[in-house]
């Protein structure tokens, strides 16, 4: 099951009404409305493509107009390629920096805009905390969220808290069937995506944390990354 599913069913759980955002898999996000329906709350489907002009503005806007109010922003549409920096192309730099980051942080200002209070949570992953080869642009945008994370905590205090959940290997990207060796993990197991949903949960829960990144992953980012280049 995809992270941004039970996320969703998490906050269904807690008596949210949700406003589910998809681009290509429309027939997906259909069916999860469908059992989030059945768990008695309301819901809106919006497809927008985050790639384009006006995308993340209108996204917001259409959400405020379906509901009525806007209390929690979850930042957790993500590209993902594995490349390296001599191998990405011009575009497939902006696309990662478009959908990781500029993506969030113009949701960020529009949901401040709009809603002028409230809850943000940004997804992150474990790999922000040091350096990684052969995903160059990838790694560039999820640490320039992070550090988003932690401005916009600041700049929009009190009424807003800001905060991001950095999971470690739970599911391969989108399209890639096999998942990759997860290398060494201090608590001898991978975390499940529920326990990406349990983290979110807390600190939307919380009025007392914001610029705070909570590592989901097993302590494995205590490890550190090495960044070996190997022959080819």
């Amino acid at each position: 099951m995809r992270l941004g599913r039970v996320l969703a069913e998490s906050l269904a759980d807690e008596g949210c009404d949700l406003a589910v955002h998809c681009n290509r898999s429309f027939a997906e996000a259909g069916e999860l409305a469908s059992r989030l329906r059945a768990k008695g709350c309301r819901v809106a489907v919006i497809k927008r493509n985050l790639l384009s002009p006006k995308a993340a503005e209108n996204l917001i806007k259409k959400t405020l107009k379906s509901f009525g109010r806007l209390d929690i922003l979850i930042n957790n549409a993500a590209s993902f390629s594995k490349l390296s920096l001599s191998d990405s192309s011009e575009k497939q730099v902006r696309r990662e920096l478009e959908i990781n980051l500029f993506a969030p942080v113009l949701m960020t200002r529009a949901f401040a805009e709009i809603s002028g209070k409230g809850k943000i949570v940004n997804m992150l992953d474990r790999r922000i905390d040091g350096q990684e080869c052969g995903m160059a642009a990838y790694l560039l945008s999820k640490q320039a969220l992070a550090s988003f994370t932690k401005i916009a905590a600041l700049e929009l205090a009190p009424r807003i808290t800001v905060n991001g959940v950095a999971p470690g290997p739970v599911l391969p990207p989108d399209g890639i069937k096999n998942r990759e060796k997860a290398g060494k993990i201090p608590l001898g197991k991978r975390p499940t995506t529920n326990d990406i949903a349990e983290a979110a949960v807390f600190l939307l829960k919380s009025e007392a944390i914001t610029g705070q990144i909570v590592f989901v992953d097993g302590g494995q980012h205590l490890l550190g990354n090495n960044c070996v280049k190997r022959d080819s």
